[in-house]
C-alpha cells in the first residue's frame, strides 16, 4: 500500500520564473523509508512543504494516507508528523513545557500531554535536560526535541526535512540512531537530505532530484550499479605512472584515468580481486612497487556526479 503518494507535482515562485517543482513524481510504500537526495535547490524542501500541506501546488496531485492534501489538508495534518531543517522549539522554555505545549496544541488535553511528554523526554535521552530552558540545548539536543515533538501524536507518517542539518558528526550519529528505532516501530518516512551517506545509512530507497524532477530512483545498490562496477586504483612513483598505465590497459582491456598530480592510474574492472592480483603480479615483475593500491566500489557521490554532471553542493531554494 503506497503512503504517500505525488503525481505530476509543478510548483513555481517569482511570477513562474523560477521553477521549483517540474513534474515531480513520487511514492512511498507505508512502513519503509523513501531518501529524497539532492542539493538545496533542488526541490526537496518544497516537496515536503505541499505533502505536508504547509503549501499548494500550481499543479498536479498528491495523497497521504490516502487523503488529498489540497481537498483535505485538516485531516492530512491529524496523520503526520513534520521535522523541518529548523528547530521549531521556544528557547525560552523548558523541554518538557515545549512538549507539553505541542501536546495542548494537539488537543490531547493537559493530563494525556504531560505522559506523552515525560515518554518522549525519555525515549530521546533528554529527561535529564527537561527541566532547562531550550537555549541551554546543544545542537543534536535540540533537534531531538524537534523530532520528539513532530511525535507526540505518534502519527503514522513522518517527514523529515534535512534532520542532521548543522549538527556534528556525533550529532548527526545519534540522529540516525534516532531515525533507525522510529522505523522498527513502522512509522512511514520520507526524509530529505544533501549528505550522500545518511540516504545511504537510513533509506530503504532512494530519489534523486536535481532542477526539481526525479531524476532515477532504486535502492542504493541497485543505484551505484548505474555507474559501474569496481574500479582499480594504483598510486605509484612519477617516473612509474606511464609503465603502470600500460600494464593495467593490458590487464583491464581499458584505456586507465590518469591523474599526473596524484600519480594515480585508475581503471574499471569486471573481474575484482582477480585483476588486482594479475595488476600487482605484473607490477613487481616490472620492479614497480605501487605506493597504495585498492578496488573502489561506487559510492552516492559518484551516482551523483553521475547522474547530475554536479556534485551535491548547497544553493538557495526558492522559500
Amino acid at each position: 500500500m503506497k503512503s504517500i503518494i505525488a503525481e505530476e507535482l509543478v510548483k513555481t515562485y517569482d511570477k513562474g520564473k523560477v521553477r521549483a517543482l517540474d513534474s515531480l513524481n513520487l511514492d512511498v510504500e507505508e512502513g519503509t523509508v523513501l531518501g529524497i537526495l539532492g542539493p538545496n535547490g533542488a526541490g526537496k524542501t518544497t516537496t515536503v512543504r505541499i505533502l505536508s500541506t504547509l503549501l499548494r501546488p500550481d499543479s498536479g496531485r498528491a495523497t497521504v494516507a490516502g487523503i488529498d492534501v489540497i481537498k483535505y489538508p485538516e485531516k492530512v495534518r491529524e496523520v503526520i508528523g513534520l521535522s523541518g531543517q529548523y528547530a521549531a522549539v521556544d528557547e525560552i522554555l523548558t523541554g518538557y513545557d515545549n512538549l507539553v505545549m505541542f501536546g495542548e496544541l494537539y488537543h490531547l488535553g493537559k493530563k494525556n500531554a504531560v505522559v506523552r511528554a515525560n515518554e518522549l523526554l525519555e525515549r530521546f535521552s533528554l529527561s535529564e535536560a527537561a527541566k532547562r530552558p531550550i537555549k541551554t540545548y546543544s545542537g543534536g539536543m535540540r533537534r531531538r526535541l524537534d523530532l520528539a515533538a513532530s511525535l507526540i501524536v505518534k502519527p503514522k507518517i513522518l517527514f523529515l526535512d534535512e534532520p542532521t542539518t548543522g549538527l556534528d558528526p556525533r550529532g548527526r550519529q545519534e540522529m540516525w540512531g534516532v531515525i533507525e528505532e522510529l522505523v522498527k516501530d513502522g512509522v512511514t518516512l520520507l526524509l530529505t537530505t544533501q549528505y550522500l551517506e545518511e540516504a545511504d545509512q537510513l533509506a530503504d530507497e532512494i530519489a534523486v532530484i536535481d532542477t526539481g524532477k526525479v531524476i532515477a530512483r532504486g535502492t542504493s545498490d541497485v543505484l551505484k550499479k548505474q555507474v559501474g562496477g569496481e574500479r582499480l586504483e594504483v598510486v605509484v612513483e612519477a617516473n612509474n605512472v606511464a609503465k603502470t598505465t600500460e600494464i593495467i590497459a593490458q590487464i583491464t582491456g581499458v584505456t586507465p584515468k590518469v591523474d599526473e598530480g596524484l600519480r594515480q592510474i585508475s581503471a574499471p574492472v569486471s573481474t575484482g580481486a582477480t585483476a588486482l592480483f594479475e595488476v600487482l603480479k605484473s607490477l613487481d615483475s616490472a620492479g614497480i612497487h605501487p605506493l597504495d593500491i585498492g578496488l573502489k566500489r561506487p559510492s552516492l557521490d559518484d551516482v551523483f556526479l553521475s547522474l547530475t554532471g554536479h556534485a551535491a553542493e548547497a544553493k538557495e531554494e526558492a522559500k
